[in-house]
Formats: structure tokens, C-alpha cells, sequence
């Protein structure tokens, strides 16, 4: 008897101090905020116009979230759907609609970005039409002056192979690759610029996000309209910008875990005013 009664104490005894640590007052919260801490590693691959605003979001996260690390590597959209694919990546970067031969893939819109035509800031050219602008991609205008610019040799400036913008260039004006005379092939968006801006005879074309930061931040390039309409986030917000398309993550799997609550951060109204500041249009605008 003694010893069944010590047994029955002890039991007691358990049951109690299970139950006060339960009935604390934090223990509860404490166990939520265990179960949502976040730890590992992500990498982002694709896209060099959705790279530059995927870091800021990352160092967002990681700072939310200190035992997470976000890598976000270039290459293009064409890397950001393979390296997906393949599993290389966690998530990748894309700077167009999937096509529907990538239907495979998990997409989600995180914000919206044009393509504009950009020139040397001391080129006089502030207007080019559709048909202007297919004839010096194609070399039928190879001269500023046949556009109202100064006597000149247009250099032209392409985009890589595997690049969403070459693609979405293409598709606007109704061009296929073999169509273009391109004096310069670039990759990101900053190389083109970077080019252009070394260049007052150069012509190129790039993210609008990207140029119009560069160019308020004393780049000497100057934005040309497309179709008329001028270049800025705010024509592609109001859905009048002609050459626009969303900035997409990809996942080959319904996203889980991390990769989830980083997607889900990334579409949050939580970074709008990071994607304001890379001059994109936030998905609510």
C-alpha cells in the first residue's frame, strides 16, 4: 500500500505541473511563435528585372525572420523557369506570363512592370512610331536622321536570348529573332542602360522600373513612349502602358514550409512600398 500510494502522489504531482505550465500565461503564445519560426536557406534564380527587388524582399524576410537566408542569382527567365524545374531553385524569377507550355509550374504575381524604348539622354529623338522603331531593329533605318535625330549611325542595342523582354519585344511588334540587326547584345537591364548611357547613338529597350529609377537618379538615357503613351509606373498602373506584364515566382510544387511563407510575404501588402521604390506597380494599384 505505502508503495502504491507514492505512485499515486507522483502521478499527481506530474499532472499538476504539466497543468500550471500549460495555464502560464505566454505558453501559449510561446508555442505559436515555435511553430511558426522559420529557419534555412532559399534560392531564388531567373529574372534580372525581378533580382534587384528580390533581394530587398528577402533582406525584409530575413530580417523578420533571423535564422533564414535568402540567395537571389541572375540569369534570366528562361534560367528561372529550368532551375524550378529541375529543383536547382527553390523559387524562380520571371518577368512575363507562363506560356502554355510551362502550365506545369505554380505562378504567383507579386507586381507589374512595362518594357519602354530608351536613347542617350543628348539624342534630340523623344518619339518614335511602332513602324519606326521595327525598322531600325530590322536595318531599314540605320541613320538618327531618317528620324528626325542628328546625322549618326544607330547602334543597336539587343537583348540575349532566354530574356523575357527580348521575347515580349518580339511578340508587341510582331518580330522574330532572325528579323533584328543588333549591333550590341546585352543581358540585364542595367548592362543595356549602361550601354546606352555610354552610347549617344545607341537605341535599346528594358524594364521600366529600371530606367525610370536610373534616369531620376541622373543616368543620361531618356524613356521613349510606345504606341504614344509615355513610359512610366504610372501608365502601366492605370493599364495604359501597351508593352507591360507581371513579375511572376514559380514553384514546381504547391510551395510548403519556407518557400511558402516567403511567397506569401513577397505578395503582402507588407512590401508594397519596397516595390514602389524599385519602381514597380505593387498587384492592389
Amino acid at each position: 500500500m505505502p508503495v502504491l500510494r507514492n505512485g499515486l502522489l507522483f502521478t499527481l504531482l506530474i499532472v499538476s505541473l504539466c497543468c500550471e505550465v500549460a495555464c502560464t500565461p505566454g505558453a501559449a503564445s510561446s508555442q505559436a511563435e515555435n511553430q511558426s519560426h522559420l529557419s534555412g536557406r532559399l534560392t531564388l534564380t531567373g529574372s534580372s528585372t525581378v533580382a534587384p527587388l528580390m533581394s530587398e524582399i528577402g533582406k525584409a524576410f530575413e530580417a523578420r525572420h533571423p535564422d533564414v537566408r535568402v540567395d537571389v542569382q541572375t540569369g534570366g527567365s528562361s534560367r528561372g523557369i529550368a532551375d524550378a524545374r529541375t529543383g536547382l531553385a527553390d523559387i524562380g524569377m520571371v518577368s512575363r506570363s507562363l506560356n502554355s507550355a510551362e502550365q506545369d509550374l505554380h505562378a504567383f504575381p507579386i507586381a507589374r512592370d512595362g518594357i519602354c524604348i530608351i536613347v542617350h539622354r543628348d539624342n534630340p529623338v523623344r518619339e518614335l512610331t511602332d513602324e519606326q522603331i521595327v525598322s531600325i531593329y530590322t536595318g531599314t533605318i540605320d541613320n538618327w536622321i531618317e528620324v528626325g535625330g542628328n546625322d549618326g549611325e544607330i547602334t543597336v542595342v539587343n537583348k540575349a536570348q532566354g530574356r523575357s523582354t527580348l521575347e515580349l519585344f518580339l511578340d508587341y511588334f510582331g518580330l522574330k529573332s532572325t528579323h533584328l540587326v543588333a549591333d550590341v547584345v546585352i543581358g540585364d537591364n542595367e548592362q543595356g542602360i549602361k550601354t546606352v548611357a555610354g552610347n549617344p547613338q545607341a537605341i535599346g529597350y528594358v524594364s521600366i522600373g529600371t530606367a525610370e529609377y536610373d534616369a531620376q537618379h541622373d543616368v543620361t538615357i531618356a524613356l521613349l513612349p510606345v504606341g504614344g503613351i509615355p513610359p512610366s509606373t504610372a501608365t502601366v498602373a492605370e493599364g495604359r502602358f501597351p508593352l507591360s506584364r507581371p513579375l511572376n515566382l514559380v514553384t514546381r510544387d504547391e510551395p510548403t514550409g519556407l518557400a511558402a511563407a516567403f511567397i506569401d510575404f513577397a505578395r503582402s501588402e507588407d512590401v508594397h512600398e519596397l516595390i514602389r521604390k524599385q519602381y514597380f506597380v505593387p498587384l492592389a494599384e
